[in-house]
């Protein structure tokens, strides 16, 4: 040992023991680097994955497609769930193996082309005929000068557009009394008597059932907001303020209330119901900004095919609660929508109702579908299990439509054998869609859906797999795995749907209008909306033409007795001249 002061040389004891403590020093610091990268790593998968969504959203196709050829990497599972579906060389080689079969029978039964060019004009719609003769001085023969005659005409036909045009309707009364009794006029005037004024949708109101038709048709079915239709007008002369344009849209949603009230009742008949939301900027007098209400559809089922728009002031379950009311009160009835935590309490009967929850299988998918960039390769799996429970669907409706083909001849699908056609005696009665969808989906949706359970469960953490929960992928398994048992509802009844497009389609009327008329000017407009989204799409629903209906309607509905309104719903509604002849 030195006793200069100077350092001591360590032993090699302590160089070990230094060296050990900066080597569980170092792994823990990889430790805590490796937890930082892998958090790093997640946060930027999310943030790419929101970037993403929001990217597509804007600027990218509304269709959630994916490439057909990712399919192919899990052509062994496909067959694998799917046995009956032949590979695609199979199929080649049957298709290469049949041709000469197939392209005799087509010779000797060629289907009518269908052709090609201009299609024929309608034979209704007004003509005006224009005759174009030679001038006088080309008549007479150059040869002979002898005057030519007609000896044929060649006619062709232009499609022209008459620009719609306003017109004012003068409502004389006339006014009767009687000379004899002219003194008793004077006293009592009990002998005048004065034509009665036909009813008029507003009451001493300036626009006629059509004017005011017009402008319905033009808001809520082509979307054209008030201050277009105010310079439209505008062009023809006639100046009207968009205030006065919404003041008649608000009366003629009250006059046309009974008809409103009539279709609600009719939908909550319905055994299924589609429903949804979409929010709607909201003009609020109280506030710097405008604020957030709610438009929710309702579809009744193929009995009751009517389409009903109700507005909410928010997203509350109180919307929902109160429309279903006591529906299902005395039979099992079903609510088709997606996980919105408002519907619970009508799944749970505080609505009064028997309802059962029919989940979306679409709004599952879409949760796949989006988490395809942080994991393609089990976002495409995922898919695949999804688009299996789809074909079922397609088969059903492709069944369907060749029994109906196949009617004249007496042929259907067997219930013993879904795949192979034969030849069905002349007293059996074709399979209804219900029926055959009920068949193929107890068949082969439902083993399907016990693979696709599996295969979820084998991909979270908590079971063995690999997927986090936070993760993209792993919220959609999570929300199909909470929705599970709902989501499979649909198989015990060939009447529920697979998804819930229906009403999301109806919902993008409103999404329509929102991007031109922006937003509603208060809650009373929002409820006016709805009543007459109600009657356009209901209209468009059994294909009536709305302006025809709106304008006859509002013109009968004053002297229609209560007990007779359901004649002048869109689905039972026919103008005075066909209701006459039949």
């Amino acid at each position: 040992m030195a006793t200069d002061g100077t350092a001591l040389l360590t032993s090699p004891d302590d160089e070990l023991t230094r060296l050990r403590q900066e080597n569980e020093l170092l792994r823990a610091v990889r430790q805590q680097l490796t937890e930082q990268l892998e958090e790093s790593q997640r946060s930027n998968a999310s943030l790419q994955h929101q970037l993403q969504n929001l990217l597509r959203r804007h600027f990218g196709r509304s269709a959630e497609k994916i490439d057909p050829k990712q399919m192919l990497l899990f052509q062994s599972l496909l067959e694998q769930l799917a046995p009956e579906t032949k590979p695609a060389d199979a199929t080649a080689d049957a298709a290469t193996a049949n041709a000469p079969a197939e392209s005799a029978a087509a010779s000797s039964a060629a289907p009518p082309k269908s052709g090609h060019g201009r299609r024929k004009l309608p034979r209704d719609l007004p003509r005006r005929t224009v005759l174009h003769d030679l001038p006088e001085n080309e008549k007479p023969c150059p040869c002979c000068g002898t005057p030519r005659h007609v000896i044929g005409r060649e006619v062709s036909e232009q499609l022209e557009y008459v620009p719609a045009r306003l017109t004012v309707i003068e409502h004389v009364r006339l006014t009767y009394a009687c000379r004899q009794c002219e003194q008793s006029v004077a006293e009592s005037g009990a002998q005048v008597v004065t034509a009665d004024k036909p009813s008029s949708p507003i009451e001493k109101g300036l626009a006629g059932p059509g004017l005011l038709s017009y402008i319905i048709v033009s808001k809520y079915s082509d979307h054209l907001p008030l201050h277009r239709l105010e310079r439209i007008l505008e062009r023809h002369g006639i100046e009207l303020s968009r205030q006065t344009m919404c003041g008649w849209m608000a009366q003629c949603a009250a006059a046309l209330a009974p008809l409103y009230d009539r279709m609600v009742h009719q939908v909550l008949q319905s055994k299924v119901i589609h429903t949804d939301d979409t929010p709607v900027d909201v003009l609020d007098c109280q506030l710097d900004q405008t604020r957030t209400g709610r438009f929710w559809v309702y579809l009744g089922d193929k009995d009751y095919p009517f389409t009903v728009f109700s507005y909410t002031a928010s997203r509350s379950r109180d919307g929902p609660m109160q429309f279903l009311e006591g529906w299902g009160r005395d039979r099992r009835v079903y609510l088709q929508a997606d996980a919105f935590g408002g519907y619970d309490g009508i799944y749970a009967g505080q609505a009064g109702g028997q309802v059962t929850e029919v989940a979306c299988w679409a709004h599952a998918r879409r949760k796949f579908y989006e988490a395809r960039t942080s994991d393609a390769a089990l976002s495409t799996q995922a898919l695949a299990y999804i688009r299996l429970l789809y074909d079922v669907e397609d088969e059903a409706k492709e069944q369907f439509a060749s029994q109906e083909d196949a009617a004249p001849s007496h042929e259907c699908v067997s219930s013993d054998d879904a795949h192979t056609p034969m030849e069905a005696d002349a007293t059996s009665a074709p399979r209804s869609l219900s029926a055959i969808r009920l068949g193929l989906r107890q068949e082969k949706a439902v083993p399907r859906l016990g693979s696709f359970k599996e295969w979820l469960h084998a991909q979270q953490v908590e079971h063995g797999g690999s997927i986090l929960p936070k993760s993209p992928m792993g919220q959609a398994i999570r929300y199909a795995m909470n929705q599970w048992d709902a989501l499979c509802v649909y198989t015990t009844d060939g009447e529920l749907n697979i998804d819930n497009n229906a009403s999301e389609n109806t919902l993008r009327r409103v999404a329509l209008g929102r991007k031109n008329w922006l937003f509603a000017g208060s809650d009373n407009g929002g409820r006016t909306a709805a009543t007459l989204f109600s009657l356009i799409a209901t209209c468009q629903r059994h294909k009536v033409e709305p302006f025809a209906y709106l304008r006859d309607v509002l013109i009968r509905l004053a002297t229609t007795p209560v007990s007779q309104l359901d004649a002048l719903l869109p689905g039972c509604w026919k103008p005075v001249a066909d209701a006459a002849v039949h």
